[in-house]
């Protein structure tokens, strides 16, 4: 470990008072709570607000994002990545294009793949720091890495972004059947699982590449997206599942277009039109419809009313969540024909959530840390490239999961020594004002950055530090408290 991590970890050792220099009374620990809980922690200003406003009515804003107006400057920036709204097929199109390109040796459009993929990844960021609508920027973080796709893998390098903005966000709060059934439709998903390929053995569509079964798509879909691991399936399900699921993927060159224009393609000679037998109940053979009919049973299985619901309680509440509230949870999720937003409300209103065991009892991830860090600073960065970098170190870059199951929420994924040395780094050269963008932003304008105010920011996240924070802020030199805060332990927890 460098030696001035050491200093600040001997500094949280040692001790007098801060709280009297800061000046200021500690926030309702309640006010807190649903800050970084729903949220990604609080900014400038919101610790006020909401203890104006009242906690309940802060969770009922967030339980309608629509109602929450954003702010011009963040949708003025939004508005100019170009890439944003391109649908599926276009993007496709342009991979296409861009790889020949590439092989002749042009660039006109070879550096596109890059540009959609930045412009997804800064999209993400702005949205999650800026936006009031913090619920909704939380669940589309969750609900991104429970149907994970891995931006790595070839033409998904260009269609993640879409996938977020059309699979995802529009049904983190609407029913888990259509967010589902978005997942299943889009060629993000269709491709990095595999699925495209996905061909009935002796179907006339069946050669070259499109030759059998593949199961890949089918397993997850159970295993990870709906039952889970005990969900009690076999593995005459999953072939079953994948025989459902044959021909369904998303428009190739020469193919006729989808009618949605979101890419999605069925291939009816590839489809196996043989009926199936599918978790104890039979699905006849009659094409595109079976696949309806599956995660008709899926959605409403009460496996998977048990597998989400444990999921949003260990993001939500705790790493292993009270059984008690799982089973309440589980009732809401059936009862509601699973209504996420239902779903959540109960979650919110639940003892188990308002526990004081568990504030500040879940560790961040490093996408949390990064994000929280950012928002607390009112940092605003002229782009966010060493920002990417940062969560590349963390070991947690943005769309980069390569396995279907997505990142951990849960402290044992992400508290280890070489993390806590990144973060503090991270920490350190932020609240300095030596963050490689906004040294960027030194040359362009000739003014220097100034650093964090340490006092300042105790008082953005409400002043309630342990009696060792505390007396090591104080005992440090001014231009080296609000590092302190950001590496605080107090700070690693939201």
């Amino acid at each position: 470990m460098p030696p001035r991590y050491w200093i600040i970890t001997l500094l949280l050792i040692c001790g007098t008072s801060f709280s009297a220099q800061a000046a200021s009374q500690p926030a309702d620990p309640q006010v807190l709570h649903v800050l970084n809980r729903l949220g990604y922690g609080p900014r400038p200003g919101d610790i006020d607000r909401v203890a104006t406003i009242g906690v309940k009515r802060y969770i009922q804003e967030q339980l309608s994002p629509d109602s929450i107006q954003e702010p011009a400057t963040l949708t003025a920036k939004l508005t100019q990545l170009e890439t944003l709204k391109l649908p599926p097929t276009q993007l496709i199109q342009s991979f296409r294009l861009a790889r020949m390109q590439r092989q002749q040796g042009q660039s006109a459009t070879a550096n596109l793949p890059r540009q959609v993929l930045e412009e997804a990844m800064t999209a993400r960021l702005l949205r999650a720091i800026d936006s009031p609508r913090q619920l909704q920027e939380v669940l589309t973080d969750f609900w991104y890495n429970h149907f994970n796709v891995f931006a790595g893998k070839g033409l998904d390098r260009v269609l993640v972004g879409s996938y977020e903005q059309q699979a995802i966000r529009p049904h983190t709060l609407g029913r888990f059947r259509d967010l589902l059934e978005a997942t299943a439709r889009h060629p993000a998903m269709l491709f990095y699982l595999d699925n495209w390929q996905n061909t009935a053995p002796n179907s006339s569509g069946a050669r070259g590449r499109f030759r059998g079964l593949n199961e890949n798509y089918a397993r997850e879909l159970m295993e990870l997206h709906t039952l889970g691991v005990k969900g009690g399936y076999t593995q005459q399900d999953v072939i079953a599942l994948a025989r459902i699921l044959t021909g369904w993927g998303f428009c190739r060159p020469n193919q006729p277009e989808a009618v949605t224009n979101n890419g999605f393609c069925f291939e009816a000679q590839r489809h196996d039109f043989g009926d199936k037998v599918f978790l104890g109940q039979t699905i006849k053979g009659s094409g595109i419809a079976e696949v309806e009919t599956a995660l008709d049973i899926l959605a409403r299985h009460p496996a998977t009313a048990r597998h989400i619901s444990y999921k949003l309680a260990q993001y939500f509440v705790a790493d292993r969540p009270p059984q008690t509230l799982v089973e309440r949870l589980t009732q809401r999720f059936q009862a509601t024909d699973g209504d996420l937003r239902e779903v959540l409300r109960t979650l919110f209103q639940s003892p188990e959530f308002w526990d004081t065991q568990s504030y500040g009892a879940k560790f961040k991830t490093p996408y949390q840390y990064v994000v929280s860090s950012l928002r607390a600073t009112g940092t605003d960065l002229p782009n966010f490239r060493p920002i990417l970098g940062q969560l590349q170190q963390m070991g947690m870059p943005l769309y980069g999961c390569q396995t279907p199951d997505g990142y951990k929420n849960t402290q044992d994924a992400w508290l280890n020594a070489d993390a806590m040395t990144r973060r503090l780094n991270f920490a350190t050269v932020l609240a300095s004002g030596r963050l490689p963008a906004l040294s960027a932003g030194i040359k362009a304008s000739g003014k220097p950055v100034p650093s964090v105010d340490g006092i300042r920011l105790a008082q953005t996240l409400g002043d309630r530090f342990s009696p060792n924070t505390t007396t090591a802020i104080a005992q440090s030199p001014p231009q080296l408290r609000a590092a302190l805060i950001l590496g605080s332990p107090e700070f690693m927890r939201r």
